[in-house]
């Protein structure tokens, strides 16, 4: 026992770098890592929490910055009509567009997992996200423009409305002033003034207005018709173009080489009620038959000169906003689809196809389980994309002509307008800038916590 006491004073304490050894490499570690996080930190710092400083502390002084003038822009703020609006545009953007994409990235991620080539479908729904928001701001910009010739949307709308409701004859035809005594109501109707009777001479109503480039392929010369004779209980007449080439004709008289205008709807009216109608032929002769004595006013219908259907005004101010919602779910639907997608092939599939052998069909699988399951994945898309409304400036800005763009405005253009776009009051800018980070925070707050809870 005692040689082994003395062994041990022999051995002494252990060496002091033993025990400090891992401190040191603990400390080393923080320090190498700190020295690789130091440039993204410092990036941070002067690309996001200092332009946050400057901007808190800039919305406490008037439009120059020199003058310090308190809350006063925040109250201004609220009372501005134009911020008002903004932001009960932003409340329509984070209530519809979120909620629709949402909708649609779910719908279509399910149906593509039943499609043969659900890669390639997939490629293209993604690829508008490759676009960018200028480019695809201009390409609904000229798909959203009120001349049909140029915006294909209107083109559409006006081949389907034409299709069934059809379209006016002559809209740019009127009456020859002069003795035949043609005028033109309130609703864009023309009337004879003279009463006309059964089996009486042809009635002529000459009109002016209509190039001859515009005139119907069928239409004939109109002179053969102004000579047939009436029967005892039918009114006749022709509705021609009063205009000879070289100006060579009498006006108010059928010349032989003037057209008549076919298909012009002509009416007999007689106690301000229609008692019989018909067409224009070819030659612009019409026949109305079955008449009784008595006299009749003659009268071609508003709806010959009516113009054509120009479509639907997109970017009016009725329909600004929505428009330019729709131009977004064309970009941001396929980023949707492929997160849900993703989320959807991690579903177990024996619980699915326990599903459907217990009889369930597919609409109930989908709402009972599919969607559950998905709830996690769905919210993150949701909050995701709720941020992403909140920012939105681009399409706005550049899909919203300029009559309108105060209808359109949300918080980020509303910003830059008040700030640089005119407006030069950068206090008040400032103002609507910590409002909008305000309104994001609470959203990515939601989220960073989701994504912890996920990584437990």
């Amino acid at each position: 026992m005692t040689a082994t006491l003395t062994k041990d004073r022999a051995a002494g304490p252990p060496p002091v770098g033993r025990a400090t050894g891992p401190r040191r490499a603990r400390r080393r570690g923080r320090t190498v890592a700190l020295l690789f996080v130091f440039p993204a930190l410092l990036l941070l710092g002067a690309l996001v929490l200092y332009p946050v400083l400057f901007s808190v502390g800039r919305s406490f002084f008037d439009a120059s910055g020199t003058r310090f003038v308190g809350g006063d822009n925040y109250t201004e703020m609220f009372r501005d009509p134009a911020t008002l609006k903004a932001i009960r545009n932003t409340v329509v953007w984070v209530v519809v567009a979120p909620a629709l994409l949402t909708g649609l990235g779910l719908i279509l991620a399910v149906l593509v997992e039943k499609v043969r080539w659900a890669t390639a479908f997939k490629l293209l729904l993604f690829m508008p996200m490759a676009v960018s928001f200028l480019a695809a701001g201009i390409i609904f910009r000229l798909a959203y423009d009120q001349d049909p010739d140029k915006g294909v949307l209107n083109a559409a709308a006006v081949s389907v409305h034409d299709a069934f409701a059809g379209t006016s004859s002559y809209p740019t035809a009127r009456a020859r002033t002069g003795p035949q005594g043609l005028t033109q109501g309130h609703d864009g109707s023309y009337t004879v003034n003279t009463t006309v009777t059964p089996g009486g001479a042809t009635v002529a109503l000459a009109m002016v207005g209509v190039l001859p480039k515009d005139l119907p392929g069928d239409a004939s010369p109109a002179y053969p018709a102004a000579g047939r004779k009436a029967a005892a209980d039918e009114v006749r007449g022709v509705v021609y173009l009063d205009f000879t080439p070289g100006g060579t004709g009498t006006p108010g008289k059928v010349d032989q080489r003037e057209k008549g205008l076919p298909g012009m709807k002509v009416e007999a009216v007689r106690d301000g009620r229609t008692v019989a109608h018909t067409t224009t032929a070819s030659d612009g002769s019409f026949q109305l038959s079955g008449l009784h004595t008595g006299s009749y006013t003659l009268r071609l219908p508003e709806s010959n000169f009516a113009p054509p259907y120009q479509g639907i005004s997109w970017l009016g101010p009725t329909l600004v906003t929505p428009a330019i919602i729709g131009a977004y779910l064309w970009i941001w639907t396929g980023f949707a689809m492929v997160l849900i997608g993703a989320g959807l092939s991690t579903l177990p599939r024996d619980a699915l196809e326990a599903a459907r052998m217990d009889g369930a069909n597919e609409w109930q699988i989908f709402r009972r389980i599919t969607v559950p399951l998905l709830a996690p994945v769905l919210t993150v898309v949701f909050v995701t994309l709720v941020i992403n409304v909140m920012k939105v400036f681009d399409l706005v800005y550049i899909i919203a002509p300029g009559p309108v763009q105060e209808d359109a405005t949300v918080l980020a253009t509303q910003m830059w307008l008040v700030s640089f776009g005119g407006g030069n009051d950068q206090g008040l800018g400032s103002a609507l800038g910590v409002l909008l980070l305000l309104l994001v925070i609470p959203a990515m707050v939601f989220n960073v916590r989701r994504f912890r809870r996920s990584q437990r």
